[in-house]
């Protein structure tokens, strides 16, 4: 075995070991930040827009790191100076980006408030769906045998759920049917917007940016939670919910210290939940990230046994085998053609352009 072959086979698994950190932060980070937004509604918070702003204001805890290890892709991005992008169209990505975002978790945020967590997470699956249709138009996604199984499978794996009926809907049972069906519709319309963001992320970088270096993804993260968060701001004061938040506080069944700990780490996990999928987006695609994350859908409702005492019952079991099998249909579709990628490489005399993602400037 030549040593060209053992840094090809070296990349390759360090790919590999890239993709499981991403898809593990997602699945992690995703679950427990519904699960404390949850909480908040539950212990007597009531602002949608504080709930919208802890899902996207915790980005500074990133620019250390962002600090520390930018500096490691100034010679790449040196070298690439002549074809950055002008300042306003960045501008503009960023603060379309960011718009969209915004709007996207306040639409999750109220979905939340009135939905159970079944019926919500069942309900945000829809994503993958509205992703594929966007990722279609937009980046070309070739739609397999294997990629329409595992879309189907992870489809009806949420959809079992609908007929899983929530400890926690007792609660729920209290919402009035006007509140509920503006849950459903804002979780829809939140699940839809996602799966644009996700689509509009990756033309970013493949047409915009052109770049996917270590740098240019935390700018993307960064500005990106930046404007979002100043949106969520001006919502905030604007709809007046501040005026109660002192409140809020003080009536929060749990504590004061507690419901600033379950914002402060809300925050937390969704920016690292941002890192695991805007990771996933580069190195593969739009649609592979979304997959990871509709894959945590049953493992929501199982968490929620162990922090709610929801009751288990046969069809979340089989709603979870069913979305472990469409992954793994998926994961097995990237695994061909990455196979039939590295064949064509060996055939084709001439270097590909930027065949392997973050390969310099890795954001690990």
């Amino acid at each position: 075995m030549n040593q060209s072959t053992i840094i090809k086979r070296e990349k390759r698994y360090y790919r590999w070991f890239r993709l499981a950190l991403y898809a593990a932060l997602v699945l992690v980070c995703q679950s427990a930040a519904i699960l404390l937004g949850r909480l908040y509604y539950e212990k007597g918070g009531n602002s949608k827009w504080m709930a919208t702003l802890a899902n996207l204001a915790g980005f500074p805890i990133l620019l250390p790191y962002y600090l520390i290890l930018a500096s490691k892709d100034l010679n790449t991005t040196n070298s690439f100076h002549q074809n950055q992008p002008s300042v306003s169209m960045l501008a503009f990505v960023y603060v379309s980006l960011g718009l969209l975002v915004a709007l996207d978790c306040y639409l999750y945020s109220v979905g939340l408030l009135y939905l159970p967590v079944s019926t919500y997470t069942l309900i945000g699956s829809s994503q993958l769906a509205f992703n594929a249709l966007f990722s279609f138009f937009l980046n070309s996604l070739k739609i397999t045998p294997l990629i329409i199984n595992s879309l189907v499978l992870l489809t009806i794996s949420s959809s079992l759920l609908v007929f899983q009926k929530d400890s926690s809907s007792d609660d729920s049972a209290q919402v009035s049917n006007k509140n509920y069906v503006i849950g459903f519709i804002c979780t829809v319309a939140a699940s839809a917007g996602y799966g644009l963001v996700l689509s509009l992320t990756q033309v970013a970088f493949n047409k915009v940016i052109k770049r996917e270096t270590f740098k240019v993804v935390m700018d993307m993260i960064i500005y990106q939670c930046l404007v979002a968060t100043c949106a969520s701001l001006v919502g905030l004061f604007a709809s007046g919910e501040w005026k109660g938040l002192k409140k809020e506080m003080e009536g929060y069944e749990l504590g004061k210290a507690s419901y600033v700990l379950t914002l402060t780490f809300t925050a937390i996990l969704w920016q690292v939940f941002s890192i695991g999928s805007v990771g996933l987006i580069i190195e593969v695609s739009a649609l592979f990230s979304n997959a990871i994350s509709t894959l945590g859908v049953p493992i929501t409702p199982i968490l929620a046994v162990m922090f709610f005492h929801d009751r288990m019952y046969g069809i979340k079991i089989i709603s979870m085998v069913l979305a472990v099998w469409g992954f793994i249909s998926y994961v097995y579709q990237q695994y061909l053609d990455e196979c039939k990628s590295q064949t064509g490489n060996r055939a084709t005399p001439h270097v590909p352009k930027d065949s392997s993602p973050l390969e310099e400037g890795s954001i690990l």
